[in-house]
């Protein structure tokens, strides 16, 4: 049967069969209103069953004032909506990992058809960010693991991300980082995962949780990373991208750990005005490789106009 023979009995089971599960669904129209949500969403946003059709930024709103739902660290909501709503429903698809007041962490996948409308799903993945918690069982674990790989932007998606990111003024001052585990001395271009890929779903959940909310991320290759980080200076860039390199000695340090041991680097640059954004990732990837070269374990930083020698 093709997709467009389906039954309305068969479309009817499937979006029963949707709504009774554990993962969020939510579809709001071009509006952004809320207009379905299944009880695990309702639940998860801390909403009653007749909220009626809330917009996104009513929501949003909500969740910070009255500390439920989404776990939004801003002073000022009305300034954190201002920068998101200049970027939200921008891109056909996006994915990132988002905390919740309850403790629970989900990774937020939206879709956006060309009419306007954006679907949501979540899926839960508080296990994998609460180290603390122990060791997961390691065949789930993996399991999820791939799937945030394959979520992750990549190819002309993620030079897309980095164009429309580029292109936007609220995102200035923009720095990106390219990472990647060292040892390895050529970009591959297969981004699929592979049986002994653990310290890469490793790195990949621990870039999700060293991010902002407004961060962006996404797959270089086999091995490597992109982090773009709007309204990030250099200082600020730096801290973000150390932080996630000590995260990675500290997991090195763990015999607990599943995945094999690993390093990786870093290379950071800061984006330049009406720099294309294809020269933007080649001069990452200088920094990452000279980061590499320097004995890996290590964050390079390219000064602008300088000659490629890391920053101290």
């Amino acid at each position: 049967m093709s997709a467009g023979a389906m039954s309305q009995d068969l479309r009817d089971m499937l979006c029963a069969l949707l709504d009774q599960g554990q993962s969020l669904l939510a579809l709001f129209d071009p509006q952004d209103r809320l207009c379905h949500g299944n009880p695990a969403f309702f639940q998860a946003y801390g909403l009653a069953p007749g909220a009626g059709q809330p917009g996104w930024a009513t929501l949003m709103r909500d969740c910070h004032r009255l500390g439920r739902g989404v776990l939004i660290e801003a002073d000022d909501i009305e300034a954190w909506l201002a920068a998101t709503l200049a970027r939200r429903n921008r891109l056909r698809r996006t994915a990132a990992a988002v905390d919740f007041w309850d403790g629970r962490c989900f990774w937020i996948q939206e879709s956006l058809s060309p009419e306007g409308w954006l679907l949501l799903q979540g899926t839960d993945i508080s296990a994998l960010r609460q180290e603390r918690r122990g060791r997961v069982e390691e065949g789930a674990a993996q399991d999820v693991c791939v799937d945030l790989l394959e979520g992750m932007p990549q190819g002309r998606d993620l030079q897309q991300l980095l164009q429309q990111r580029m292109a936007s003024e609220d995102a200035w001052p923009l720095c990106v980082v390219a990472l990647g585990l060292d040892g390895v001395p050529a970009l591959s271009q297969n981004t699929a995962p592979g049986p002994d890929d653990g310290p890469v779903r490793d790195l990949a959940l621990r870039l999700q949780a060293s991010t902002r909310r407004e961060d962006a991320c996404g797959r270089l290759g086999e091995r490597e990373f992109l982090l773009i980080l709007p309204t990030a200076g250099r200082g600020q860039a730096r801290s973000i991208a150390s932080r996630l390199l000590r995260r990675v000695q500290q997991r090195e340090q763990d015999a607990t750990q599943a995945a094999p041991a690993y390093t990786c680097s870093a290379g950071l640059v800061e984006a330049r005005w009406s720099e294309p954004a294809p020269d933007l990732l080649q001069r990452a990837l200088k920094a990452l490789s000279l980061a590499r070269q320097e004995g890996g374990k290590r964050l390079v930083d390219l000064d602008e106009g300088d000659d490629g020698q890391p920053s101290p």
